[in-house]
């Protein structure tokens, strides 16, 4: 278990993702605090196979896999869509969903097929995020964040990435693709997470 002070002013971690989009908001999260992020991609680290059937389970492999490779703290996100009319689809399959490319506008299109052969009147689903931050020495710590909303159609707006243009969060009318970049970060999975990592590994003391 990683406690308060694991993280401070002046430390770097290696993030276990080759997804720019995700890439630059966790340093985006990370950097009021001091904390440097570097990519996986430029660290030369491969992608490990993604085995797990939980985003929990799937976020430590690859910190653990960063960690141990790069010999540094290393923090890694398992994210996706959930559908409530899908069964949780596709869950942790998200990016599996956009075929061999993870190409996000197949992905997309795939949603809103299924949710249209089930009626499509319900559109209710969340984004989960698990983030896992793993030592070189094996101690670990994974939290998890969701936000709530609906499914639209046709996507809307060029920014974000992965299937922020189709998902519309409680109390907005925008989606995620169409929001300022620094809004979302405010309301998404992913802070809600990063914000429970933050409780539990961060402190001033360096």
């Amino acid at each position: 278990m990683l406690n308060p002070g694991t993280l401070h002013r002046g430390s770097k971690l290696a993030v276990a993702s080759h997804n720019e989009g995700k890439v630059r908001e966790l340093g985006e999260l990370f950097a009021p605090y001091g904390i440097a992020c570097v990519s996986a991609g430029s660290l030369g680290l491969a992608e490990p196979e993604e085995t797990g059937e939980s985003f929990e389970a799937n976020a430590l492999i690859k910190a653990r896999a960063a960690a141990q490779s790069a010999r540094l703290l290393a923090i890694a996100d398992d994210s996706g869509l959930e559908v409530e009319a899908l069964g949780g689809q596709p869950g942790v399959q998200s990016a599996r969903w956009g075929g061999p490319g993870r190409d996000f506008d197949l992905a997309m299109a795939r949603v809103y097929d299924e949710l249209s052969a089930t009626g499509g009147a319900y559109t209710r689903a969340n984004f989960t995020c698990a983030l896992a931050l793993a030592a070189p020495s094996g101690e670990e710590i994974v939290t998890t964040g969701r936000v709530y909303g609906k499914i639209v159609w046709p996507p809307r707006g060029s920014r974000g990435f992965g299937y922020d243009p189709i998902f519309v969060p409680d109390g907005y009318r925008e989606t995620f693709g169409e929001m300022d970049p620094a809004l979302k970060n405010r309301l998404s999975h992913r802070m809600r997470a990063f914000e429970k990592l933050i409780a539990a590994t961060y402190s001033n003391d360096e």
